[in-house]
């Protein structure tokens, strides 16, 4: 309810651009913090999801669940902008979170941020089957691609920017749940062709883009997150610059 609430809100201050990637998460931190059970787990994602897309659905709900009181008609307010305001279903490796986005006709949004991006094919393969299953359209089934990356004038820039504070934020992450330190060749593998990370200059980061995008049959669209290096805000803003002036325009011509 607050999410659905809090989004509209900013798709009504922004002119229709909010958009929401829904998903279970992996981290499990928040469990405690609310009172939840983590055996409840799926179940809780489940029934938060189908209120979530109803409240989008339906000014006036009529709703009930196992987690929360019952819903009898009331309106629920702002309304967003846009109608329907975008949901994606947001997905790692498990392979019914595929299966679910399919089957409620949602678009995909995969997060790839570690190892090779090919290998992720048999499971969009599998929402894209699970959606012919219930009915859905193949145009609908729109499959997108969060990414860590960051862009700069050269390839070498890219790499000296971004590297120490990746690895500062995944190794001090990796010492609480249990992942090794990264190192230097460990970065320079998910900078390779194949790999999942897209750093480097603008020509570079189309070109893997594209390369992502033919592994997984086919992006409508890439999510970029630069924060995770804890960059400069100048450095963040130049990054944003060549991305709308250099990837995109190759992107579109590609």
């Amino acid at each position: 309810m607050r999410v659905f609430q809090n989004f509209a809100t900013l798709d009504l201050l922004s002119g229709g651009r909010a958009e929401l990637v829904v998903g279970r998460g992996s981290f499990i931190e928040s469990f405690p913090l609310f009172g939840l059970d983590l055996n409840d787990y799926d179940e809780l994602f489940a029934e938060k999801l189908d209120l979530l897309l109803r409240l989008r659905a339906h000014e006036h709900v009529h709703w009930s669940g196992k987690f929360r009181p019952a819903l009898t008609g009331q309106g629920v307010y702002p309304r967003p902008l846009q109608d329907p305001l975008p949901v994606w279903l947001g997905v790692g490796g498990t392979p019914a979170s595929f299966a679910r986005a399919g089957t409620l006709g949602l678009p995909l949004m995969v997060a790839i941020i570690g190892g090779q991006t090919h290998r992720f094919r048999p499971l969009v393969d599998l929402y894209r089957e699970s959606g012919r299953r219930a009915g859905h359209a193949p145009e609908t089934l729109k499959v997108g691609l969060h990414a860590l990356g960051y862009v700069a004038d050269t390839t070498g820039q890219a790499i000296d920017d971004f590297f120490p504070g990746y690895a500062r934020a995944f190794t001090k992450a990796g010492a609480e749940r249990g992942w090794p330190p990264v190192t230097r060749a460990g970065f320079d593998a998910l900078r390779s062709p194949e790999g999942a990370l897209l750093v480097g200059n603008p020509e570079e980061v189309a070109q893997k883009i594209l390369r992502h995008s033919e592994a997984l049959g086919g992006l409508a669209r890439v999510n970029l997150q630069m924060s995770v290096a804890g960059l400069p805000h100048a450095k963040l803003m130049r990054a944003i610059e060549l991305l709308g002036t250099r990837v995109a325009p190759a992107l579109a011509l590609s």
